[in-house]
């Protein structure tokens, strides 16, 4: 993998020390886009899309969550969040980092994206810190707080109880990972509902800080995430003129096939929101920074982008 960032670490309230991945333009810099990974994955495989973006004149900064990576924490080992209260630590996490970013120039607007488990995560941030967020990107993972989220809780619930909260969670990985990957059969590898870009594939699969199964803890944590934003009351914090990109892939498993997304953008139109944008791309599967129609993705986030910070 070609290394596109400068690499550092920040220390977090939290007691991590975050690795952190930067990359600045050549010139003013019109905004700085934040970046937050997916589950089981890592900052460093989003330095293709940082090139992009810092070439149209877009800083690019992106951590490793705790857990994953090169993230240090005493109380997160790979695959957990925290001993307790770990979703709570995570946007400790990402305010560190925001803090970081603002520091450099308090006067720079600050996009908040992120995919999948990002995706939670940078909406849960944009709930707690509305003041701290001029633009929200959440791509292909949805809030959707009914039946299987319930039972899910109940069923991860009583794994913890059984086998700890720090337990690999294999149980899972069946019920969402092995599932998805089902709806693409025959198929060539465990990971085929991520792209049809069979190298892109190949290379989660190679990449040794990816595709581990995280912890009962972590997910449960995650759940947390979802409650929260999925409640409407909550969504209601966030600023009525806030620019947000919602993106999701019209194959994709993890989020209804897009239709998560859908129904994220309409919850935020209810709740007054006048900025909100919705995609759904055709055919497209879940990591859809790494799809063979990557670089159509690429140009309409940065339209998108162009037309909000100049």
């Amino acid at each position: 993998m070609r290394n596109e960032f400068v690499e550092s670490q920040i220390d977090s309230a939290s007691g991590a020390q975050l690795h952190l991945y930067s990359r600045l333009p050549e010139g003013r810099v019109r905004a700085a886009v934040h970046i937050n990974h997916g589950m089981a994955e890592h900052g460093a495989r989003y330095g293709r899309f940082a090139r992009a973006l810092s070439g149209a004149g877009f800083a690019v900064f992106a951590h490793d969550h705790r857990g994953h990576g090169k993230t240090e924490a005493p109380d997160a080992p790979r695959g957990v969040f925290a001993a307790e209260s770990g979703f709570d630590r995570v946007i400790e996490d990402v305010l560190a980092v925001n803090s970081h970013i603002r520091s450099r120039d308090r006067d720079t607007p600050v996009v908040v994206f992120g995919h999948s488990m990002g995706s939670i995560i940078a909406l849960n941030f944009a709930l707690r810190h509305p003041e701290r967020v001029d633009g929200l990107a959440c791509w292909n993972a949805g809030v959707e707080t009914g039946v299987m989220a319930r039972a899910s809780r109940i069923i991860l619930g009583a794994q913890r109880l059984l086998r700890g909260r720090n337990h690999p969670s294999a149980l899972a990985r069946k019920l969402t990972f092995d599932t998805w990957n089902k709806q693409f059969r025959p198929n060539r590898t465990e990971f085929d509902w991520l792209s049809r870009d069979k190298a892109e594939v190949d290379a989660y699969v190679a990449d040794p800080a990816c595709g581990f199964d995280v912890s009962v803890g972590l997910w449960l944590d995650l759940l947390d995430g979802v409650f929260y934003a999925g409640s409407d009351a909550n969504l209601k914090r966030l600023h009525k003129g806030l620019a947000v990109h919602i993106q999701g892939g019209g194959a994709d498993p993890c989020s209804n096939k897009g239709r998560d997304m859908e129904h994220l953008a309409k919850r935020m139109g209810k709740a007054g929101m006048k900025d909100v944008t919705s995609v759904i791309l055709p055919e497209t599967r879940h990591e859809s920074l790494n799809e063979i129609n990557r670089m159509d993705i690429t140009a309409g986030f940065l339209g998108w982008l162009n037309k909000r910070f100049h």
